[in-house]
């Protein structure tokens, strides 16, 4: 048969494995050393569970006499209190009587997610409005901020690592060594945009500082999930995680896979670098804002076969910035009612707020938003306008929560504040 053609040549295995062990494989002895610097694999999760350990996070917060602290002390009282409305109870609101009668499958449960929380007052904002309106808060929250600002705002980045463990909620971090920091010299602005086309990635060197960077950060704050955008550092995630280190990687949207044969080729390489336990350091897979249902259909087909269906989550753009990025309306919710009741373990992204509401904004969402430095946004006094835009995708979200729970479906929601 014609097909046969396809199978592989075992021996290709033997081969790689000579490969990546071979003691002058100057590639892979480039990441030991890279490694090294901060111990054994052991030594570095050691590292990076005691700086992830809330009490840590509290204490280093305290001793730099932090604002956030009483924020976070409130959060967690206000969580403590049950403030934040129930799964029942929201579900009642919504459906009235009728919920108690309806059945919610939820090993197909949605993860909402919401991008990008680049300020941690925002997120007690948000708390606060959920309270008041008895809504949800997201299960997964993205961070598209300058790591060393946020490192040096008043311990904001340990404010967030705290809350997340608060609320119950994963979140990612997005690492500052990629293309847009200078690394690649030919880019520019708007002038330069095509030069874009290929990715915005890690040229030369910087695949190496990439994963230094991911390291300190992994060891110093327990940061241990972050975005990916280059084939190369997708690869250097799969090596830390076959070496030991439990780092974590979401793909980004612009890495642009838009059909099933990129999600394939992608998952396949997962495969291959899995641990014994078929484990993969990939927990997140952003497919192209252009895919269908029926690409994410295939997609959740082909991560089944290789074990991956509770390992990989599926993200989805719902909404995305209303400037800068797509062009609008674009509102994907209808699309999510239905590839939802049966693909498993997605996530529904909201980028922006609902068109609708995002046209009649002073300042709609812009996605250059994210790469402006706080200092200049508080001397624009824009940053009450972004807050705005931010809440906006607040309820964008809870627009996705309220769609699901008319069709029967279940999401995923923080899951220390929305008890079932």
């Amino acid at each position: 048969m014609l097909k046969d053609r396809l199978k592989l040549d075992a021996s290709f295995i033997d081969e790689l494995n000579r490969f990546l062990i071979a003691p002058d494989n100057k590639l892979i002895n480039d990441i030991l050393r890279v490694v090294e610097k901060y111990g054994t694999p052991d030594e570095i999760n050691d590292q990076a569970k005691h700086a992830r350990k809330l009490s840590n996070l509290m204490d280093r917060l305290r001793n730099q006499d932090s604002p956030y602290l009483k924020d976070l002390e409130w959060l967690a009282s206000m969580r403590d209190k049950g403030a934040f409305t129930s799964i029942s109870q929201y579900r009642r609101n919504i459906l009235g009587d009728k919920a108690d009668a309806v059945y919610f499958e939820e090993s197909k449960a949605v993860t909402l997610e919401i991008s990008a929380l680049q300020y941690f007052p925002w997120l007690i904002e948000e708390a606060k409005q959920a309270i008041d309106k008895k809504e949800i808060m997201p299960g997964r929250y993205i961070r598209v901020r300058n790591m060393k600002e946020q490192e040096s705002d008043n311990g904001d980045i340990l404010a967030v690592a705290a809350a997340m463990q608060i609320v119950g909620a994963s979140y990612v971090e997005t690492l500052d060594t990629k293309g847009t920091d200078g690394s690649n010299v030919h880019l520019g602005g708007p002038a330069t945009i095509t030069g874009y086309f290929g990715g915005i990635g890690q040229p030369n060197e910087h695949a190496l500082m990439w994963i230094d960077e991911l390291l300190y950060y992994y060891t110093n704050y327990g940061v241990n999930e972050v975005l990916n955008i280059n084939p190369g550092t997708v690869f250097l995630g799969y090596m830390l995680y076959k070496l030991g280190i439990n780092i974590r990687f979401k793909i980004s949207v612009f890495m642009g896979n838009d059909n099933p044969y990129s999600v394939l080729w992608t998952l396949l390489m997962a495969r291959f670098f899995a641990r014994e336990d078929g484990t993969t350091p990939l927990i997140g897979f952003n497919l192209s804002n252009s895919v269908n249902n029926k690409t994410i259909e295939l997609s959740s087909e082909i991560r089944n076969i290789f074990g991956f269906e509770n390992n990989v989550r599926i993200e989805h753009h719902i909404t995305e910035c209303y400037k800068s990025i797509v062009r609008q309306p674009y509102n994907r919710r209808d699309e999510l009612m239905a590839v939802a009741a049966q693909v498993p373990n997605i996530s529904a992204k909201h980028e922006g707020g609902d068109p609708d509401a995002e046209i009649t904004q002073t300042h709609p969402s812009d996605i250059l938003d994210y790469f402006r430095k706080k200092e200049e946004v508080i001397a624009s006094g824009d940053m009450t306008n972004l807050l705005g835009n931010y809440l906006g995708k607040h309820n964008a979200v809870n627009n996705t929560a309220k769609a699901l729970t008319q069709n029967g479906l279940s999401f995923i929601a923080a899951r220390k504040l929305h008890k079932r």
